[in-house]
């Protein structure tokens, strides 16, 4: 490798939201993540929703089943006609 083109890349410390930190190797150095392989529904098997900006809750109200409005009682359908022909060619 050529020397002198490659960036500093220091220890880094990475936090969770959910409280989780772990240590890499970074040119960024210390960051803050919202999802760490601690929480991420993949990993765990659990499922956990991250709302941002309530839009997980938009959601839900804008697809929710609905209760059917009341049906008013159906007329009964008229009886079919009984269409008497005569055979063809007689």
């Amino acid at each position: 490798m050529k020397e002198g083109i490659h960036p500093n890349y220091p220890a880094a410390r990475v936090t969770c939201a959910c409280g989780n930190t772990f240590v890499t190797r970074s040119t960024r150095g210390d960051f803050q993540v919202d999802v760490c392989a601690a929480c991420h529904p993949f990993y765990t098997g659990t499922q956990k929703l991250i709302d941002t900006a309530g839009r997980v809750d938009r959601f839900r109200r804008r697809y929710e089943k609905k209760a059917p409005p009341p049906k008013a009682d159906p007329k009964p359908a008229p009886a079919p006609k009984a269409d008497a022909k005569a055979p063809a060619g007689s």
